[in-house]
């Protein structure tokens, strides 16, 4: 995935109005929920809706993904089936057990002719998901892992997922590092979990900052009012941008130097490689 959506908006796949809203806004990637946002009763109705309610064409507006139902539901190859007939970017696949599950579903895409569709795993909702978070390497289809610690607390049959700071407890904290690790070292878009209070924006930037410092470059939302706060969080500033510059330039100015001095600091190859992606992020 050459574009590396900030801001990835869950809509429910069985409102009209909902999924209007989300693609007309700034979203850079629309997720049409299957699996959580729809009942069980309303799966098949949702899937017969969509093709009337997505248009064809989308020139300009939000990449499209659809959250699938997981890997062993009996409805996933039906909603697989209907993000292709939409012509659905990619599909996002929620409780994520490894790279094995990438491969089998990557297989079926193949086989119901899904052209470049690629794949987002929400990759820590089991137990069992966070012994597999190294294992996500060698597919070409996959473009992004998040994480999710609403289903992975009721898995582990956890009362809570905060300390008494108000903060992630230890167990989370470890879901989320893995996930960012796991997905840098598959060479793939690291997404920041949801912020659940969408009416706290102060809470939401200060999640989506620290998120970005960290090496996320994208942020799971649930409303349409934190888009925008998303996107901004993750676009480098004009400061950034010249500073990253200065960096390029001392560099380019020494092609041979393992270390160039500015303002004062001495900064290493990492620190090119940092402004670079800095750079990349901001002219896309």
């Amino acid at each position: 995935m050459t574009f590396a959506p900030r801001s990835w908006l869950f809509v429910p796949a069985d409102s009209e109005k909902k999924i209007a809203k989300g693609l007309a806004s700034a979203a850079d990637a629309v997720i049409l929920d299957l699996e959580d946002a729809v009942a069980p009763d309303r799966k098949a109705e949702a899937r017969a809706m969509l093709p009337d309610l997505v248009p064809r064409s989308r020139a300009g507006g939000p990449s499209l993904w659809v959250r699938i139902n997981p890997l062993d539901h009996p409805d996933m190859a039906q909603d697989v089936g209907v993000a292709i007939a939409i012509g659905a970017d990619g599909v996002v696949l929620p409780k994520a057990q490894g790279g094995s599950d990438i491969a089998s579903l990557a297989k079926l895409i193949d086989l119901r002719g899904g052209g470049m569709m690629q794949i987002h795993a929400v990759a820590t909702e089991t137990a069992a998901s966070l012994f597999q978070l190294g294992s996500y390497g060698g597919s070409p289809r996959l473009a992004a892992l998040s994480w999710g610690a609403e289903d992975l607390s009721a898995a582990l049959g956890a009362s809570a997922k905060t300390g008494a700071d108000g903060g992630l407890s230890f167990t989370y904290r470890m879901a989320r590092s893995l996930t960012l690790a796991g997905a840098v070292a598959a060479g793939v878009q690291p997404v920041e979990t949801l912020y659940a209070d969408f009416r706290d924006e102060a809470g939401l930037v200060a999640m989506a900052r620290a998120a970005r410092r960290e090496g996320f470059t994208g942020m799971l939302a649930i409303h349409p009012a934190q888009v925008d706060p998303i996107n901004a969080a993750f676009t480098p500033d004009e400061a950034e941008i010249a500073h990253a510059r200065r960096v390029v330039a001392a560099f380019a100015a020494d092609p041979q130097a393992g270390t160039v001095g500015l303002d004062g600091r001495m900064l290493d190859r990492p620190h090119l490689k940092q402004a670079e992606a800095l750079l990349a992020r901001a002219e896309r």
